[in-house]
This record gives C-alpha cells, sequence and structure tokens, in this order.
C-alpha cells in the first residue's frame, strides 16, 4: 500500500499509462492511415483506370476520325483532279459542239436549198407537161386540115411518139406511104425518132423546127422534100 501511495510511482505509472494509450492511438492512427491509404490507392487506381480507358476511346476515335479525314482529303484531291481534267477538256467539248452546230446549221441551208430546187424542179416539170400537152392539142387540131390539103395522116404510136404519113407522093401508086416519127423529148423539143425513106436534108428541118417551133411549115418542108425524093428517084 505505502507502494502505491509513492509519488514516484504514481507517475511511472501515469506516464506508462500515457505510453500505452500513445502506442494504442499511433496504432489505431496507422492502422486508419493505411486503411485510409489503400483506399485512397484503389479509388486512385480506379480512376486512372478510368482515365486510361477514356483516353485509349478518344485515341480510337481520333484515330478513327482522322482516317475518315483522310480519306475525305483524298476524295476531294481525286475530285479536284477529275474537275482540273474536265475544265481542260470543255474547251474541246465546247469546240466539238460549236462545230455539229455549224454542220447542223450547214445541213438546213442544203436542205432548204433542195426543197426550193425541187420546188422549182416540179413547176419546169408541170410547165413542160403542160407545153407538151398544148402541142399535142395543137397537133391534133391541124390533123385533118393536114390530112385534107397534104393527104397527111397523123397516128399516135409507142406512148407519146406520132407518126406522119404522107400520101398521094407518087402518082402513079398515091397510097405509097413517106413516113417519119416525131416525139417531145424531156427538154420539150421536138425530134425525129425516124424516117423512111430517109431523108438528107432531115436533120437541117429538124433544127429548124426546135429553133421556130413551127410545126406546120416543118410539114410543108418535109412533104417538098419526099416530092424531091421521088422527083429524083423517078429521074434515075
Amino acid at each position: 500500500m505505502a507502494s502505491i501511495k509513492d509519488l514516484d510511482v504514481g507517475e511511472q505509472f501515469s506516464s506508462k499509462l500515457e505510453e500505452i494509450r500513445t502506442k494504442l492511438l499511433s496504432q489505431a492512427m496507422g492502422e486508419m492511415l493505411n486503411e485510409a491509404t489503400a483506399e485512397f490507392c484503389q479509388a486512385h487506381k480506379q480512376y486512372m483506370q478510368s482515365v486510361l480507358d477514356t483516353c485509349l476511346k478518344k485515341c480510337r476515335e481520333d484515330e478513327t476520325m482522322f482516317e475518315t479525314i483522310q480519306g475525305y482529303t483524298e476524295e476531294v484531291k481525286h475530285l479536284n483532279s477529275i474537275t482540273r481534267e474536265r475544265n481542260g477538256e470543255r474547251p474541246e467539248i465546247l469546240g466539238s459542239i460549236q462545230d455539229k452546230e455549224s454542220h447542223k446549221e450547214h445541213l438546213i441551208q442544203n436542205i432548204e436549198k433542195l426543197k426550193q430546187e425541187q420546188a422549182k424542179n416540179r413547176e419546169l416539170i408541170h410547165s413542160q407537161n403542160k407545153a407538151n400537152k398544148d402541142r399535142l392539142k395543137n397537133l391534133n387540131k391541124v390533123k385533118e386540115i393536114f390530112k385534107e390539103w397534104l393527104s397527111l395522116e397523123i397516128r399516135k404510136i409507142q406512148g407519146e411518139k406520132l407518126q406522119f404519113i404522107f400520101r398521094n407522093i407518087d402518082h402513079k401508086n398515091p397510097q405509097n406511104a413517106y413516113t417519119f416519127v416525131l416525139r417531145i423529148n424531156e427538154n420539150g423539143e421536138y425530134q425525129i425518132v425516124s424516117c423512111d425513106p430517109p431523108l438528107a436534108t432531115m436533120d437541117h428541118l429538124e433544127r429548124r423546127l426546135q429553133e421556130t417551133n413551127n410545126l406546120s411549115a416543118f410539114l410543108a418542108n418535109v412533104r417538098k422534100e419526099f416530092v424531091a425524093l421521088h422527083n429524083t428517084t423517078k429521074t434515075a
């Protein structure tokens, strides 16, 4: 009991208790610090892993975007190249279009000229046909007159050809026929096809007929030539 009341012992005991308390407190604090540090490290590790995953995802997205941009850039370069080529071809294309337009205009003008020429040709053919019909009509009108005065018979043969038959040239044989065949050619001119018996002057008479267009005089001259030929033959 005396030892308990001793002051030194009391102080030693208090010091010992304080030491134990401090030690226990230090241990508790260490355990708490270790636990907090572990939790912090785990949280920091998880945070850093999250940041790393986010960065990796962002990097992949950036890489994909870069590849896309690179693809767009290449495509734009290709389109620019095509555009430059087409711009270079544009003058040739425009020149070709202008040439075709000019050729088209030339064809239209030629077609118009051909139409005008065809119209003129149709008008000319119509005029020639009318003139030919008028000539044939006149021939028919004078047919009876020639038959009566010149003993001339006119026959239509082989289309538009006319055969002229003179009689009463040989008084011993008045029915002997002296003939020639006449037609109107594509130029609307009188043309002698044949003559029986042949007359040496027929070519000259034909030219005179074409120049004067006087059929009555031509027929009278042909009859005179047939008479002269008969008389010459009879004398010989």
